[in-house]
């Protein structure tokens, strides 16, 4: 497909989307965003020791990786 016909295609779904939106279910999205902020997810006891549950470790630096700059 060429590039006038994508940008064509892509014009017409931002139109789509911008003109025709879908139907959103607001009480769903309330009980979404008003969480309690917490995992609904529970790990088993077999699989507790490779959570990692220190938020602070510096191992998870980005710059302990990360090439140094020259």
């Amino acid at each position: 497909m060429g590039r006038g016909r994508a940008k064509a295609k892509q014009t017409k779904v931002a139109r789509e989307l911008k003109y025709h939106s879908p139907n959103t279910d607001l009480a769903a999205l309330q009980r979404e965003l008003s969480g309690s902020g917490k995992s609904d997810h529970v790990i088993g006891d077999e699989y507790k020791e490779y959570v990692d549950d220190d938020e602070d470790d510096d191992a998870d630096d980005p710059d302990d990786w990360a090439p140094r700059a020259r």
